[in-house]
């Protein structure tokens, strides 16, 4: 598929990274915030829009699942992408004359035995790729930055250490968005769907609306609370699901779900990533 997919962050980072790896023929383009990655394809001015939902490292991505019900955009695609972590420095400079390593405050903590045991001063930096571009335009070599390959790539820096994380199976899982959802029955590894619910407000309600999943045999892999504009009394739920809603277990475990629910709805179905079942 051709056209433009819009992404969080500037370019080199994780999120461009998963673009090019999910959707290689497409213009990967940068925005600010995940807002502005949204608007971007609601407006029309993107075709996709890619999104971090959770890292197996650190859990959650903040306020994504606030933004997906009212995005307006549909899921038509997961993409898991491995975080491999490299040290970048200015080009020619070895190992020896870095002093510092710059990056996201995540990505740093995601590095501590690496750094601990080079003796490098860990600097917080407001994202992976800015950290590589500042490096680049700095042009220090006693300082390097922690990101991606492909943002040495495009800032044009060395990669002086290569995976360099402390956890060899840190994943981050994107969704893609869409303005139309895509139905369809497609991919290898079984297909997905996700929807958020708010339970009805009756003795056992999330008890008695999870009942129908496992009657029904469906298998339930997320399931997630957070509250809905800051009230605590306010609770939505965010759940994914192994089928597509048209497969009559599906169907009929939804359908029990529904007469227990105030809210119930679907955000998309689509196919399930290989890396999900170990692919």
């Amino acid at each position: 598929m051709t056209g433009r997919i819009a992404f969080q962050g500037e370019p080199g980072a994780y999120s461009h990274q998963a673009c090019r790896q999910a959707r290689p023929a497409m213009e990967a383009v940068p925005c600010a915030t995940f807002e502005d990655a949204i608007d971007l394809c609601r407006r029309g001015d993107a075709d996709l829009a890619m999104l971090p939902v959770e890292n197996s490292t650190y859990g959650r991505v903040a306020d994504i699942h606030h933004l997906l019900p009212e995005s307006g955009l549909h899921i038509v695609d997961e993409a898991f992408v491995r975080v491999h972590i490299n040290l970048l420095a200015v080009p020619g400079t070895p190992l020896a004359k870095v002093e510092q390593a710059m990056s996201h405050t995540v990505l740093l903590g995601q590095c501590r035995g690496f750094l601990r045991q080079h003796s490098l001063k860990p600097v917080t930096g407001a994202d992976t790729a800015g950290s590589a571009r500042h490096v680049a335009e700095l042009g220090d070599p006693k300082l390097a930055a922690l990101a991606s390959e492909l943002a040495g790539e495009i800032y044009g820096l060395d990669v002086i250490a290569r995976h360099i994380e402390d956890k060899s199976n840190n994943t981050t899982r994107f969704l893609v968005m869409s303005r139309d959802p895509d139905l369809n029955r497609r991919g290898g590894d079984g297909m997905m769907t996700s929807f958020v619910f708010r339970v009805r407000n009756i003795p056992a309600a999330l008890y008695k609306a999870m009942g129908g999943f496992a009657t029904n045999g469906v298998n339930m892999t997320k399931l997630e609370s957070y509250m809905v504009d800051g009230v605590f009394s306010a609770t939505q739920f965010y759940s994914d699901i192994e089928g597509h809603p048209d497969d009559a277990h599906v169907q009929r475990a939804l359908e029990e779900l529904r007469y227990f629910t105030s809210y119930l709805k679907i955000l998309g179905t689509y196919p399930a990533d290989p890396m999900r079942h170990g692919g």
